[in-house]
C-alpha cells in the first residue's frame, strides 16, 4: 500500500488521552501567548511547541536523530517569524508543520514529486479532522451509554445547585463577611474568558492543531479503466497535431523573433526611440503583457511536449519548441530590464518589487520546463521543482524589510539626493512604516540646505512614524529582530540629534 493512502485507526484510549492534553495545553499556550496581542516572537514559540506537540504525540515515537531534524527544521522554517510576522513567515510556518505532521504520521510519499498531492489532500482534511473524530468517538455503544449516564447525572445536581446557590444568597444578606468575600470575586475576569471572539479563536487553534497531532490521509477511491488517463494518439490533421503544432511553432517563433530583435535594439542596445516616446514609456508598457505572453507560451509547450505527443515523434517541433523557449526567457529578461527603467523614472513601489519577483520566477519556470524537456521528466517533476523554486523565493523574501530597501532606494536615487532621478514621494514613503525612518535619516543628512521646505516636510513625516512606532506595544510576546533593530537606530546618537 502507498504511504500517502494510510487509513489511521481509531483513537487508541491512551494515545488519545495523551494527544487530547496536548490539544489541551497547545490551546492554552495559544491563547496566553497569541490571544489578543501582536504578532511578534508569540507565533515563534508557538510553532516551536506545536512541533513538540507533533512529536509527542506520533503513533511511533521517532529517532532522536530524527527528533533533533525535525525540531531544527522548524526552527528554521519558523526563522521569519523572529524577523517580522509576515503571510508570508506565516504560511511557511504552516507548510513546515504540515510536512513535520506527515513524517511523524509515515504518511510522506516515497517520492518527492508526489509531495504537492500529498500536502493538498491533507489540507483538505485538517479543517474536518477534529469534527469527524469527535464523531466517530461518541457514536461507539460504550460512549453513547456514557453520555446517558453523563445527562442524567448532571440532572440530579441541578436542583441542589439552585437551592445551594439561594442559601449563598441569603447568608450574604445576614453575614458581611461572606458578602464581602462575594464581591471580591471579580466575575468580569471569567466572562471575558467566555467572549465569543476568543472561544471562535479557541476552536480555530483545536481544528488546526488537531490535525497536526493526529494526520490522517484519506484512501484515494481506486481508478476504474475508464478514469485513467488516457493517451492522446497524435495525427496530423487535429489542433494539436503535428502539423498544426509545427505550423504554429513556426509561426510563434517569428512573431517572437520580431519582438526580441526590437528589445535588442531599444532597451539592450539603447537606441532612440521616436520622439513621442521616451524609454519608461516604452519600458512601462511592455512589462506586464510580456510576462503573460510568456505564460500562455509556456502553457502551450507542456501541451506540445506532452508525453506521446507529437514532440515525442520529431526532431524538428523539438527544435522549434526549444528555440521558443529561450525566446520567453529572453523575453521574462526583456521585462525585468523593461521595469528596472521604468524605476529609475519614476522610483520603486511595493508592487514593482512584487512584479520584479514574479518575473524571476515565471523566468525559473521556464528554465525547468526546458529541463523537463532535455531530461526527460515528469509533469510532477515540473510541479515539484517549481514549487520549491516558489518556497525558496518566498522564505528570503520574508527576511527582507521591503519597505526599508524601497525606502533607501528612492532616497538615493532621488532628484535631491543624485540630481537625476525623480523628486522623493514622501507622502508614498510615510505610508510604508516606521521601517523607513532609517532612509528618512539618511535624506535628511544628505538633504542641500537650500530646501527647506522638503526638510521641514520630512521631518514631520519622520515625528509621526517614530510617535507610531513608540506607540506599539512593549509586552515581550510582540519582540521581533526588525522592531529591535529599529528601536536601536532611534537610540543612537545621530538618530536622536534629529
Amino acid at each position: 500500500m502507498d504511504a500517502t493512502e494510510t487509513l489511521t485507526p481509531p483513537i487508541p484510549l491512551r494515545r488519545g488521552s495523551g494527544r487530547i492534553a496536548a490539544l489541551l495545553g497547545l490551546v492554552a499556550l495559544a491563547d496566553f501567548l497569541i490571544f489578543g496581542q501582536q504578532p511578534g516572537i508569540n507565533l515563534f514559540l508557538f510553532a516551536l511547541a506545536v512541533c513538540v506537540g507533533i512529536l509527542l504525540s506520533a503513533t511511533k515515537s521517532p529517532s532522536p536523530l530524527m527528533v533533533a531534524l525535525l525540531l531544527g527544521f522548524s526552527v528554521l522554517a519558523s526563522a521569519p517569524l523572529l524577523e517580522a510576522p509576515s503571510p508570508i513567515g506565516f504560511a511557511l510556518c504552516l507548510v513546515a508543520l504540515m510536512s513535520i505532521a506527515l513524517v511523524s504520521g509515515r504518511l510522506m510519499p516515497r517520492r518527492l514529486t508526489g509531495l504537492p498531492v500529498v500536502f493538498f489532500r491533507f489540507a483538505l482534511v485538517i479543517p474536518v479532522r477534529l469534527a469527524a473524530d469527535i464523531r466517530k468517538y461518541l457514536a461507539t455503544p460504550a460512549k453513547r451509554s456514557s453520555l446517558v449516564e453523563l445527562r442524567r447525572g448532571v440532572g440530579l445536581w441541578i436542583m441542589p445547585l439552585i437551592l445551594a446557590l439561594v442559601f449563598v444568597l441569603l447568608f450574604a444578606a445576614a453575614n458581611p463577611l461572606i458578602e464581602s468575600a462575594l464581591r471580591s470575586i471579580r466575575f468580569e475576569v471569567l466572562l471575558r474568558l467566555f467572549d465569543l471572539w476568543r472561544i471562535g479563536f479557541w476552536m480555530m487553534i483545536a481544528i488546526v492543531v488537531w490535525a497536526m497531532l493526529r494526520p490522517h490521509l484519506k484512501r484515494r477511491a481506486a481508478r476504474s479503466q475508464a478514469g485513467r488517463p488516457f493517451m492522446i494518439v497524435p495525427t496530423r490533421n487535429t489542433p494539436l497535431g503535428h502539423a498544426s503544432l509545427l505550423r504554429s511553432l513556426i509561426l510563434f517563433n517569428a512573431l517572437f523573433a520580431v519582438q526580441t530583435l526590437l528589445d535588442l535594439v531599444y532597451l539592450w542596445g539603447g537606441a532612440d526611440l521616436p520622439d513621442h516616446m521616451s524609454h519608461a514609456e516604452y519600458a512601462h508598457r511592455g512589462a506586464y503583457p510580456l510576462i503573460a505572453t510568456a505564460l500562455l507560451a509556456a502553457g502551450f509547450v507542456l501541451v506540445a511536449m506532452r508525453r506521446g505527443g507529437p514532440g515525442d515523434h520529431s526532431l524538428l517541433i523539438r527544435g522549434l519548441v526549444h528555440a521558443w523557449i529561450g525566446q520567453n526567457i529572453l523575453l521574462c529578461l526583456s521585462s525585468m530590464l523593461r521595469l528596472g527603467l521604468y524605476v529609475e523614472v519614476y522610483s520603486l513601489t511595493e508592487l514593482r518589487v512584487a512584479a520584479g519577483l514574479w518575473m524571476g520566477l515565471v523566468a525559473i519556470g521556464l528554465v525547468l520546463i526546458l529541463l523537463r524537456i532535455l531530461l526527460n521528466r515528469s509533469n510532477e517533476w515540473l510541479i515539484a521543482a517549481n514549487l520549491a523554486s516558489l518556497i525558496a523565493v518566498l522564505y528570503i523574501s520574508a527576511f527582507i524589510d521591503f519597505p526599508a530597501v524601497i525606502a533607501r532606494f528612492n532616497v538615493v536615487h532621488s532628484e535631491e539626493i543624485s540630481q537625476e532621478g525623480p523628486p522623493l514621494d514622501l507622502d508614498y514613503l510615510s505610508s510604508l512604516g516606521p521601517s523607513v525612518i532609517p532612509a528618512l535619516d539618511l535624506y535628511l543628512q544628505m538633504l542641500p540646505g537650500y530646501l527647506v521646505d522638503k526638510r521641514n516636510q520630512a521631518l514631520a513625516f519622520r515625528y509621526y512614524l517614530v510617535r507610531d512606532f513608540e506607540r506599539r506595544p512593549r509586552d515581550w510576546r510582540n519582540w521581533t529582530f526588525r522592531a529591535a533593530r529599529l528601536e536601536t537606530h532611534l537610540l543612537s546618537p545621530a538618530a536622536i540629534a534629529r
